[in-house]
């Protein structure tokens, strides 16, 4: 018997003899098996394509002009993926890489805070990196940015993507 057939042949006797052998205390304990974790979803819940007060103009590499909908708190990566804008997402928004790299006007660049330290050393590896660049997951939109153009650059720096194979250790 294979170990797939013999675990999930298993799992509900198992799973009910460990719960019944437990105290009260010890509850907190028991770990819950992976298909009822709850689900978790990118975006803002409730928000819907064409929805909120404010325009992103997003400039795609081939010259494509794409006009959105944004929300107080919308960041550029929110709105490409509520939108299916190719703006790569690598690190899922956790400032640990530079693949949604952008490039702003200057007169938006100049409205927003500072890049953080993390920002700026993730920006330090982004492809064609210029002086407005910053990362799409770190603008979050507001009314003094309504109306903000973004331009994609022609590619990112995303080793599983530029075709590059891992090596085993």
């Amino acid at each position: 018997m294979s170990l797939l057939r013999l675990f999930t042949s298993k799992a509900p006797a198992v799973s009910s003899a460990l719960r019944s052998n437990i105290t009260h205390q010890q509850k907190h304990l028991v770990r819950r098996p992976f298909s009822i974790a709850p689900a978790l979803w990118h975006g803002k819940e409730g928000v819907a394509k064409g929805d909120g007060p404010y325009t992103v103009n997003f400039i795609m590499p081939d010259g494509e002009k794409i006009s959105v909908k944004a929300v107080e708190g919308d960041t550029m990566l929110d709105l490409a993926q509520r939108y299916d804008i190719d703006l790569e997402c690598a690190c899922e928004g956790s400032l640990a890489c530079s693949t949604c790299h952008v490039i702003l006007e200057p007169e938006y660049f100049d409205k927003m805070e500072e890049p953080s330290d993390e920002e700026n050393d993730m920006l330090d590896l982004a492809f064609g990196l210029t002086e407005t660049s910053r990362l799409g997951c770190q603008i979050e939109m507001n009314e003094e940015l309504d109306g903000l153009t973004v331009r994609l650059p022609s590619a990112t720096r995303n080793m599983r993507v530029d075709g590059s194979k891992p090596v085993h250790h």
